[in-house]
């Protein structure tokens, strides 16, 4: 089989129409893999969704890697088990799993004691409480909606002692992260050999960090202060010799390491992180969420907002707005249900992608993977089954090169 010709091509971004099984074979080697594939719930009835990928898929994406080669894959809690034993199976290595955090998943529950009342043919009438849902992202016939609004929802009392019985009772908790499994292609000889040939194998530590401070020892503290080295070894700094004397003043790498975790930044996932405020060499730890001076949806957490030490050294992303999912499209709509952020997506390509490296989709969806390489200066090689993806993406695409 030859090489279809591009559904769209420009000097940064190349997207296939086609399976991805088709083609993987016939693409030149790439640096990196960052995609977000099919979890196997036979999601909102799409065919595409039948299964996680197999092992021979992600044996074709293996062999398109150079070695050394990184790939971070998104999944589901539900399916993250086998996703990844797929991935090891096919031969990659697994590195880590990066967790992204949320507080706006919506319950998908089955109430228990409703469904037994349904069961009995038994009527709920009498009403013990209302609260307002603003939002129903999903219609039944429909498919995705964002716009869908559902007004008061009422609590019923139960009408037969069995449901009775079992109120309160459901089947699954509220969903609050995604998976992404770090893992690479087996390296040749040791890693510095391997970057040095292939220009992979290495992770872009501070390229990532998160904040943008930089801290530096203060004189005082070295041997002409807090005493010996040993001591100052203890506290973190690292003293260096200048003229036969150690000399305290360490510039360190600005930000924080980064974690294998990420946030959306709101109240719920904040609440999960005790607050630490350095004060000289004491640190005072609270957990009471209403105390987070940075714990505010839509800010980007960084150290250099001052003392606080909580969520703050976690990269933070929140899901894609509305107005993000249909940013580029001008008058044209976003349908595909499970985008994710562009700076997400970014994060994660600068993570794993050397410089002018290329990064491979093979599940492309709507885009987001090549709009992030773009703009972190990556080139993007995209596959794409479903043709009306294909046709939202390069609408994105070309909109954004014009801006």
């Amino acid at each position: 089989m030859s090489l279809p010709a591009p559904y769209f091509q420009d000097d940064a971004v190349t997207i296939c129409h086609a399976d991805c099984r088709d083609i993987l074979p016939l693409l030149p080697k790439v640096d990196a893999v960052v995609t977000d594939p099919p979890y196997g719930w036979s999601f909102m009835g799409k065919k595409w969704d039948y299964d996680v990928p197999s092992v021979e898929t992600w044996r074709l994406v293996l062999d398109s890697l150079k070695p050394g080669g990184h790939a971070l894959v998104a999944c589901g809690t539900r399916t993250q088990h086998r996703m990844a034993v797929n991935l090891e199976d096919a031969g990659f290595e697994i590195r880590d799993v990066v967790a992204w955090v949320y507080g706006s998943g919506f319950p998908k529950s089955l109430d228990i004691s409703k469904a037994i009342d349904k069961m009995a043919g038994a009527e709920r009438t009498k009403v013990i409480g209302t609260r307002h849902r603003n939002v129903k992202p999903f219609d039944d016939d429909n498919g995705w909606n964002p716009n869908n609004t559902t007004g008061d929802f009422q609590y019923t009392a139960p009408a037969t002692p069995e449901a009775q019985r079992w109120q309160g009772w459901g089947t699954a908790l509220k969903p609050a992260m995604e998976f992404w499994t770090l893992c690479r292609k087996p390296i040749e000889g040791t890693v510095a050999q391997n970057v040095l040939k292939y220009g992979t194998g290495g992770l872009n530590i501070d390229g990532c960090r998160v904040g943008t401070e930089q801290t530096t020892t203060q004189e005082k503290r070295g041997m002409h202060g807090c005493g010996s080295t040993e001591s100052m070894r203890k506290h973190g700094f690292r003293p260096y010799i200048v003229d036969n004397r150690y000399q305290p003043a360490k510039l360190n790498p600005p930000g924080r390491f980064p974690a294998n975790l990420i946030h959306d930044g709101s109240e719920e996932v904040a609440g999960l992180f005790p607050q630490t405020t350095v004060c000289g060499s004491e640190k005072h730890t609270t957990h009471d969420a209403g105390m987070f001076g940075i714990g505010q949806p839509g800010r980007i957490y960084s150290d250099a907002d001052g003392a606080n030490r909580s969520a703050a050294r976690f990269f933070y992303c929140a899901k894609a707005s509305k107005g993000e999912r249909d940013q580029y499209l001008d008058s044209d709509k976003n349908e595909h249900p499970t985008i994710k952020p562009i700076a997400l997506m970014r994060y994660l390509c600068r993570l794993i992608t050397p410089p002018g490296g290329i990064v491979l989709d093979p599940f492309l969806g709507t885009g987001s993977t090549a709009l992030a390489a773009r703009l972190e200066g990556f080139k993007c090689l995209g596959i794409e089954i479903e043709e009306r993806y294909c046709e939202i993406a390069t609408k994105r695409m070309a909109q954004a090169v014009l801006l």
